[in-house]
């Protein structure tokens, strides 16, 4: 359950955000939205997959953090184990909202149903005169960057569909307790097809700032391994 509303000083002066991270606030999961734009930052600690949403029927990319549902192999003791995490989790509660009117700018709307909403625990929003703190001003530069990212990654799940660049993923992972973890219903980068393209077909992703991105979805798979040793650890209580 959500509610949310627009930020401001009059209604939200007192207001305190918890900053730690667990499950209780909200981080048990195991993937968030990943947007082209911070794959570099993305790639380096994380597996970046596809999924297709059926409804919208549209690509998105996700940072993977676990196996199966709930599950973030990247909590431990109350703080996420990596120098970085994906804007669409950072940011939480907050989340950038836009009038009825075409073209309206962007508001910072925050979900007051959040657990993340401290009480008398946590980083204070305003100060005593009402003016945003560097807590929610850092919060404010994040929710513009991930803002405008999104308006971006639609021409690059494009570009991806018309270089038909993305291929099946069905991964079986055998864990050192016996059991098998699997990854099923996500897309990668289909290297071979990537290869095989022509160079006017690189010439206009890299011109259109896609094949970056691109290349550290590729770097990321790496990254799986990584994972698999996470859960290994966790399973070994460690």
């Amino acid at each position: 359950m959500t509610a949310h509303a627009i930020l401001n000083a009059q209604q939200h002066a007192t207001l305190r955000i918890r900053t730690e991270r667990s499950v209780a606030l909200g981080d048990g999961v195991m993937s968030a939205l990943a947007m082209p734009d911070e794959f570099r930052q993305v790639q380096a600690e994380y597996a970046i997959l596809f999924r297709r949403d059926m409804e919208r029927d549209a690509f998105s990319a996700l940072a993977m953090f676990g196996f199966e549902n709930g599950e973030n192999l990247f909590l431990q003791d109350g703080r996420w184990d990596a120098k970085y995490r994906p804007l669409a989790i950072d940011v939480q509660p907050f989340l950038i909202g836009r009038g009825v009117d075409e073209g309206a700018a962007g508001q910072v709307h925050i979900d007051t149903a959040s657990p993340r909403i401290g009480g008398e625990e946590g980083v204070r929003l305003f100060d005593e005169a009402g003016r945003p703190t560097p807590f929610l001003d850092r919060m404010a530069e994040k929710l513009g960057a991930l803002d405008q990212a999104f308006q971006r990654s639609a021409a690059f799940f494009t570009a991806l569909l018309r270089y038909d660049l993305l291929e099946p993923l069905t991964l079986q992972v055998k864990l050192e307790d016996g059991s098998t973890n699997r990854l099923v219903g996500f897309h990668v980068i289909d290297e071979a097809r990537l290869r095989a393209l022509d160079s006017a077909a690189l010439g206009a992703l890299q011109a259109d700032g896609h094949l970056l991105p691109i290349f550290m979805a590729l770097a990321s798979l790496s990254n799986i391994s990584t994972l698999v040793d996470r859960k290994n650890r966790a399973l070994r209580g460690g």
